[in-house]
Order: structure tokens, then sequence, then C-alpha cells
């Protein structure tokens, strides 16, 4: 096998392992429990907001030469700094890396280890992320070459099971929206967030093995993301297909951290916890390491490395060490509404990122995602009681889409409005790849 091939299967592998943590555990047989028979409708609701917005965000960040900031840089400086800090700080110490340890232990430990303090296992989780990350050059092969491997038998193993042996029969759907609540599990994830900040790491670590050439970085950070997209696939696909076949036996109020030990537990009986356990501290290890490695970089490049990337790590760990111990229940409601404000503003971004050159207004940007912001900001007044009909009667409203035809028509009369700020930095980006 040429290097060139190897380096693409062992980064596309580490991208998979860093995608696939805590969320991508819980979120998908939960959804299968409330999809039921029409599971295939929620999932593609599912692998749609997934893997389909962070395989378009890798090419994005790929396209703008590993920098997060140029994905965002044309809706405006301040409000550019304001959306990549808050991506940063939300896959960062706030949201994703706490949940990595919390549903380790919650999932991984306790069941096993009833009387382990979660305290002391938050110390030696985040001690042993820290460890790993302190070099980030290493980060990248460390997942791909060893982690990743165990990672995806031990999955492949528990879903194989899972599909020769179904639990139960599947029976109908329990909610009407089936396709929207496979959306917003989606969003759930953090994955299209993720993405800005991993394929950044992605595309530093195939810089530091010597491909210089910005396109060939291109081709080959985007392969590897196809590679760990397959992977994603194959293991969500199974893991709502077990989540229906226990649709006769769990409901919408069982809880999303229970319900994978307890259909690992029918499968397997103990055994299976200890299974179940080592996929799951192995797939929140790796994102947690990822994450972490991932957000030093960033503050430590945003501050012109006045605040060291070894402090950022270590503050990151500490932070995110204390949050844990709040619990996955308790993480997971205070991301949603957070989540609906970020996500519709980055996904524009991204797709604009995509198409930008052909874009010479930079107010269509400015437009569509400041309208994006608002939609979203109204959307969770909605949510919070502050009844806004115009929200729920927009197109698209019950696919969670409503933001999508005003952002057009900003977009529309952002292209009429004069503005001087764009500069083609592709020659720039080419003489310095």
């Amino acid at each position: 096998m040429s290097k060139r091939n190897r380096d693409i299967i062992v980064t596309g592998f580490a991208l998979f392992a860093m995608f696939f943590g805590a969320g991508n555990l819980i979120f998908p047989p939960y959804l299968g429990v409330l999809t039921g028979s029409n599971w295939l409708t929620g999932f593609i609701g599912f692998i749609l907001a997934d893997v389909g917005l962070s395989l378009l965000t890798i090419l994005a960040i790929a396209k703008c030469n590993g920098e997060v900031d140029k994905i965002f840089s044309r809706a405006g400086k301040k409000l550019s700094i304001i959306l990549s800090c808050a991506i940063m700080i939300c896959i960062g110490p706030l949201l994703a890396i706490p949940r990595t340890a919390a549903t380790t232990f919650e999932m991984g430990i306790q069941p096993i280890f009833n009387n382990f303090n979660s305290i002391i296992f938050s110390i030696i989780f985040f001690a042993v992320t820290l460890l790993l990350t302190i070099r980030p050059s290493k980060v990248v092969d460390i997942i791909g070459s060893y982690l990743t491997p165990a990672l995806l038998i031990s999955l492949l193993v528990l879903i194989g099971i899972g599909v020769i042996h179904p639990l139960g029969d599947i029976e109908p759907s329990s909610i009407k929206d089936v396709f929207s609540t496979g959306v917003f599990q989606g969003y759930q994830t953090l994955d299209a967030l993720g993405a800005v900040s991993l394929s950044a790491v992605i595309f530093t670590s195939i810089a530091n093995k010597g491909y210089t050439n910005k396109e060939e970085k291109v081709k080959i950070t985007f392969k590897a993301g196809l590679i760990a997209g397959a992977g994603l696939f194959i293991v969500y696909g199974g893991l709502t297909y077990l989540g229906a076949s226990v649709s006769t036996i769990f409901d919408s109020n069982t809880s999303q951290a229970e319900l994978i030990v307890d259909i690992t537990q029918m499968l397997l009986g103990f055994p299976g916890k200890v299974i179940l356990g080592i996929i799951i501290t192995l797939a929140c290890l790796t994102t947690a390491i990822g994450l972490t490695s991932a957000t030093g970089q960033y503050f430590a490049k945003l501050s012109n490395n006045k605040i060291k990337y070894e402090v950022i790590v270590t503050v990151v760990c500490i932070f995110s060490l204390v949050i844990s111990n709040f619990g996955v229940g308790a993480i997971i409601k205070f991301s949603a509404p957070i989540l609906t404000v970020i996500y519709p503003p980055t996904i524009v971004l991204v797709v604009f990122s995509l198409i930008g050159q052909a874009i010479k207004n930079d107010n269509v940007f400015k437009f569509a995602t400041y309208t994006a912001l608002a939609i979203s900001a109204l959307n969770i007044m909605n949510n919070f009681g502050i009844k806004i009909p115009v929200i729920n009667n927009l197109p698209l409203a019950n696919l969670g889409f409503n933001w999508i035809l005003p952002v057009i028509i900003a977009s529309i009369i952002g292209y009429f409005v004069k503005s001087n700020n764009y500069k083609d930095e592709s020659d720039e980006n080419d003489i310095t790849a």
C-alpha cells in the first residue's frame, strides 16, 4: 500500500473515531425506539443532519486551507469571531467534551462498577485525555492506528448480533414528525459543529505528514472524510435498527443513556456490559482527545500563541472535568437551545463558503447569516412559551428548517445591497499552501 493511501485510511479512521463519541451512541438507538417501523425515514433525517453536514463542513474547511475563521469571515469580523468561538466552546469544554466523560461513566463504568466514584473517574478520564493530547502532532496517528480498529470491531460485533437475533417486533412509530425528529437527533450529536474544528486538526496533521500542495491536501482530507462518513453510516444504521427492534419494549420516556446499556445486556448478558464499556470508553476517549486538541489549537492561534496550546488543553480538561459531573441528562437538556441557535447560521456559512468565489458581495453572507440567527432566536422563544405564530407557519417548519426560505430571501436582498468587502483569496491560499 502506498504511503498516500495509508495516510488517507489512518486519517479517515481517526476522523471516524473523533466523530463517534457520546451522542453517537445514545441518539440512534433512541431514534429507533421513537420511529419504530419508520426508523429508516428517521435515519435518513439523522444522516443528513449528521454525516451530510459534517462532510460539507470538512470540504469547506479543507478549501479554506484548514483555517476555521475563513468560513465565517465574510459574514463580518465581529460575528465571525463570536460564532467561531461559540462553536469551539460548545464542542469543547461546555458541552461535547464533558458529555464524553459523563457518558463513559454512566454507560460504561457504572453498570459494571456500581459504587465507583464519578469524580475519581472524571479525574482519571481527563488525565488520560490530557496525556494523549499534549502532543498535537501525534493525536491523529494514535487514534487512527490503534484506538479506532478496536472501537469498530467492538461496535460491529454488537450490531451483528442484534441484527441476526432481533430482540423483538418493530411496532409503528409513536411520533408524527419522524423525519424532523431524525434531523434534531442528528443535530444533538454535535458532529456538524465538531467537524468545524476536527477537520482543521486533520488538515494540520496531513500537512505535518509532508503534503504541501493545497489541492492534494483538500483531496486527502475529503477522502478521509468519506471513509469516516461511510463508517458512521453503517454504525448509525445498525444502532437505529437495534432501537427499532425494542420499540415494543421501551418508549419515549426511556433514558437515552440507559437504553443502549439495556439493549446490550439483553443481547449478551453481563459480558455485553463489558463489551459496551469498552466501546463507550474508546468512543468517548477518542472524541475527547480530538476535541480537546482542536480547541487548544484554535484558541492558541486566536491569541497568536500568547496563550500556549499546553495551557489551553489543561484548562479545557479541568473545566470539562467539573461540568461532566452534572450528568448526561443535564448536559443534553442544557445543549438543546444553544444548538438551535448556532446550527442554522453555521450551516448557512458552510454552504455559502463552498460557492464563495461565485458570490462577490459579502452582504449576501451577512444578510443570510443574521437572518438565520434571528429565526433561530425566535424558535427558541417559541419553544419557551412565547408564541410567535409566523414561525410555525413558515415553509418546512414541520421539518425543522423554517429558517431556509427567510435565508434565501435575505441573501437575494443582500445581493442587491452594494458591498466592497469581497477579496478573492484563492491565489493567496495557493501560495501559502
